[in-house]
């Protein structure tokens, strides 16, 4: 049966958390396994259809997205069920959230995560099946949470800033809230997602209780701020080089306490830019999507590549030895929700500046970054940051050769111009 022709959208929401026991994503000094949690993991769904387009939107309370392999998996059911043809899901970066991995052996993929895939793909049938007529709306707001984590020092030498308490300005920094909202057809609202690049590393290795960080008590506080209707979400941004003032603050010194004044400071200011949207029917009425894939190259050469993972023992080449690769091939989604926001997902961990750019050239004023999107690809640092060098855009947390970022940005703009129209496969036949 052909849908109304009508923007619809659907939500769900589902807790993921897992049983005690899992390793936790993103801190090398940190080797206990979990204890508990002490708040829980989620994954929240939003389904946007407009005739026989369809979409998934998956915002997950983890350090990364699934491989290859189980995304393959998931959006082969929920298009076999559903009818789904895009599935795009985000991860919020927590690093109290447990170890995925890019691949398994058959008999060692974990039981967690076969049953998290299970209850997201019912989650998406859930958000499918409820779609109803949709208003939308966007809006903007600021707030300053955290800074750039990468200090520049007179000689030039880029050192690590790890934590900000008295919070000297840095730059680069993007304080813009994007929040979208999308209400029922008779005004209610049925979900509210906020955008923001920001690191989820309040909490420091010596948690080993899975937690949402900073971004579950901002959806929890923008949540209550609609008296717990809507399902709100957070969307991760380009946060490659941003921490939170209050980064991995040890829980002696009440990290629980500055976890909770980061997320509502989010919170507030999504809810008080959600209230102030007007919702309405997009018109055009329509839903776009362009998964590009992008062939690079490795940014190191290989031998030397392979010499330096030896260098830190032998557990150490054993977890990074799949990344000597000569060519990668990375994910790319961009979206175009009612030929007026736009929407980039990008597969991994890119600087704040690319975020600010893609916001800059866009032809579209509304639009929003998405990072950490369907797959994980470590950092995507600017041209000048790999040359500074410095955590994020030297060794080995960035593998992916020199100006992918700048390339990823660059294939999306192609995208939105062609799916506004405004690029054509034929040359004109121009006479001068």
């Amino acid at each position: 049966m052909t849908d109304d022709m009508g923007m619809k959208a659907g939500v769900a929401e589902i807790d993921i958390t897992p049983s005690p026991g899992l390793h936790l994503w993103g801190y090398a000094a940190r080797t206990e396994p979990s204890q508990g949690a002490l708040d829980r993991l989620y994954a929240r769904v939003l389904v946007l259809s407009a005739g026989e387009k369809r979409l998934a939107l998956v915002a997950l309370d983890l350090g990364r997205c699934f491989g290859p392999s189980s995304l393959e998996r998931l959006r082969r059911v929920v298009r076999g069920r559903s009818g789904i043809s895009c599935v795009i899901t985000v991860a919020s970066h927590t690093h109290s959230g447990p170890v995925i991995q890019d691949e398994y052996s058959p008999e060692n993929v974990p039981e967690w995560e076969m049953a998290t895939l299970q209850k997201i793909a019912n989650a998406i049938d859930e958000a499918h099946h409820n779609r109803q007529e949709a208003r939308i709306g966007i809006g903007y707001g600021h707030v300053y949470i955290g800074y750039n984590r990468r200090r520049v020092e007179e000689d030039g030498k880029i050192t690590w800033f790890n934590r900000n308490i008295t919070r000297i300005p840095t730059s680069p920094v993007d304080p813009t809230v994007t929040v979208l909202r999308i209400d029922s057809e008779g005004g209610s609202p049925l979900a509210i997602l906020m955008n923001y690049a920001c690191h989820p590393v309040v909490f420091g290795p010596d948690n080993i209780k899975y937690s949402a960080d900073f971004p579950g008590v901002a959806v929890r506080t923008a949540r209550e701020a609609f008296g717990g209707a809507p399902v709100c979400f957070f969307l991760q941004g380009a946060a490659g080089d941003i921490n939170p003032y209050h980064a991995v603050t040890p829980l002696a010194e009440d990290a629980v306490r500055v976890r909770d004044w980061t997320g509502a400071e989010l919170g507030r200011e999504a809810a008080r830019v959600a209230h102030a949207i007007r919702t309405e029917a997009l018109e055009p009425c329509s839903l776009d999507f362009v998964e590009s894939h992008v062939q690079f190259g490795l940014r190191w050469q290989p031998e030397a590549f392979r010499e330096a993972l030896l260098n830190f023992g032998p557990e150490f080449f054993e977890r990074f030895a799949p990344r000597i690769r000569q060519e990668w091939v990375l994910p790319l989604t961009t979206i175009l929700v009612g030929k007026r926001i736009a929407f980039l997902a990008v597969p991994g961990e890119a600087f704040v500046e690319f975020q600010i750019n893609w916001r800059d050239r866009c032809p579209l004023k509304d639009c929003l970054f998405l990072g950490y999107a369907n797959g994980y690809f470590g950092y995507f640092p600017t041209i000048r940051a790999a040359a500074e060098g410095g955590y994020g855009a030297f060794g080995a947390t960035t593998w992916i050769e020199v100006g992918a970022g700048e390339r990823m940005v660059n294939e999306a703009l192609v995208n939105v111009y062609k799916m506004l129209g405004r690029l054509s496969d034929a040359p004109q036949n121009t006479a001068y």
